[in-house]
């Protein structure tokens, strides 16, 4: 497999993450989107949404958008699965995996913050206080629901979740971490996030979060 992303792209991040959850190896292909590599003919001939990132399969086949990537590799791959075995858990996890990667990260990529600072003539403050506002309003909403489904868990006599759901890391931790490693670098508010902050603290004991996070990409800038 090839794994065409940028070391920062958080939905980059979270394939990695998925990759190294369940041990597959593969060629890494470093697409840089603040240099408009992502643009360049030979990789946009490929893909329709020009985005990071891609997998191309041991097949061929390109794949695009980070969900989809990860489900397929929970699908070709089973072991560890990165979805709960019964239909409620799977929709449990996947809206919380949905409440980043639809509501939260769209407002705040790379494109975005762009258009803001060179389109729109919004200064280099008030483009982070866009950030720090859709990230902290997003966070702030994925904390309640997180209280919300851990009295749900209590009330039919199970265990308090480790992660996002359950005991094992799932698409939505997948998507946690690199939510949480961007929130840092643009110095969001995270106070009161307890929840949250926990799951992140125990995906981050364990090796294949650590190994997929940024600074261990081959692409890393100092």
């Amino acid at each position: 497999m090839k794994l065409f992303n940028y070391f920062r792209s958080s939905a980059s991040f979270r394939v990695r993450i998925a990759l190294a959850l369940k041990g597959l190896t593969y060629e890494y292909v470093p697409v840089h989107l603040v240099r408009a590599e992502h643009r360049d003919p030979a990789y946009a001939g490929r893909v329709g949404d020009t985005l990071v990132p891609s997998l191309e399969t041991d097949e061929g086949h390109l794949l695009v958008q980070s969900m989809a990537i990860i489900e397929y590799l929970d699908e070709t791959h089973r072991q560890p699965p990165l979805l709960p075995a019964d239909a409620l858990g799977r929709a449990h996890v996947r809206a919380l995996a949905q409440m980043i990667a639809c509501e939260i990260s769209p407002l705040t990529n790379l494109r975005v913050l762009k258009h803001l600072r060179n389109d729109l003539m919004v200064d280099e403050s008030g483009k982070d206080a866009w950030y720090r506002h859709w990230t902290r309003n997003g966070l702030t909403a994925l904390e309640r629901q997180l209280a919300l489904l851990a009295r749900e868990r209590a009330a039919a006599g199970q265990t308090a979740s480790r992660y996002c759901w359950g005991d094992t890391p799932t698409l939505a931790d997948c998507c946690l971490v690199p939510l949480i490693f961007n929130a840092q670098r643009f110095h969001v508010d995270l106070d009161g996030l307890n929840l949250t902050l926990a799951a992140f603290k125990n995906c981050m004991e364990l090796p294949a979060f650590q190994n997929a996070q940024p600074s261990a990409c081959p692409d890393a800038e100092a």
